[in-house]
């Protein structure tokens, strides 16, 4: 699958390489949109997040041949999968059993790994107990898609506390996520713009401090 720019795509001017779905509103939380990520690579292109919205935007994604993998970042993503554009599909173990209702799922995985030198797969329980957040090195950046992990709420930072979370976990992933090196966040969900967000070490620091700090008195996130 050969990644190429479209009207929709909005981000390529600034973070070479990465192309974004169309928009598609997620029908339970109105006002928050999703969109799906292409990551055009030497070594094969991947596609991380479902929406389908890609099923519209198959001009984006016209070379079925290339693409070598989808990453979903949790079960919640299965329902928003494309009936067009399906290349072998990877996500947590913890998450098979819900995935694999809506699409064969190639293969699972557990631990923190590394896929060639410039994408790393970082498990991130909390939301989800198999949510994974993933770090793409590209020239110019360091790209993080933490899922619903983090999400965009009008620019700012938040987390998204479910029934089923485990808070602790969820802390535990954000102490970690905090850590890491990256200057550009994209989250799955977006509410208004930007629905990407580039950021520094003490800002990213900040903010996710300020959920952490959120999370631990109780509150949603």
């Amino acid at each position: 699958m050969t990644l190429r720019k479209t009207a929709n795509e909005q981000m390529d001017s600034e973070i070479a390489g990465l192309y974004a779905s169309a928009p598609e509103p997620l029908g339970f939380a109105p006002g928050l949109d999703v969109r799906a990520f292409g990551l055009r690579r030497d070594r094969g292109d991947l596609l991380i997040y479902s929406a389908r919205g890609l099923d519209a935007d198959a001009r984006m994604f016209e070379d079925l041949g290339g693409v070598s993998r989808q990453y979903l970042n949790h079960r919640h993503e299965a329902a928003f999968l494309s009936d067009r554009v399906s290349p072998p599909l990877f996500v947590h173990e913890d998450e098979r059993r819900w995935v694999a209702k809506h699409r064969h799922i190639k293969a699972t995985f557990t631990d923190r790994h590394e896929l060639d030198e410039d994408f790393e797969v970082i498990p991130t329980p909390g939301h989800t107990s198999g949510a994974t957040a993933f770090l793409w090195e590209t020239d110019d950046h360091r790209v993080l898609f933490t899922g619903d992990t983090i999400i965009l709420d009008e620019g700012e930072w938040r987390a998204v506390v479910l029934d089923q979370s485990d808070r602790d976990l969820y802390v535990e992933s954000l102490e970690l996520i905090r850590e890491l090196d990256f200057d550009v966040l994209v989250p799955w969900v977006a509410r208004g713009l930007p629905y990407y967000k580039v950021t520094d070490e003490a800002d990213a620091r900040r903010r996710i401090g300020a959920i952490i700090a959120r999370l631990r008195r109780g509150e949603g996130g």
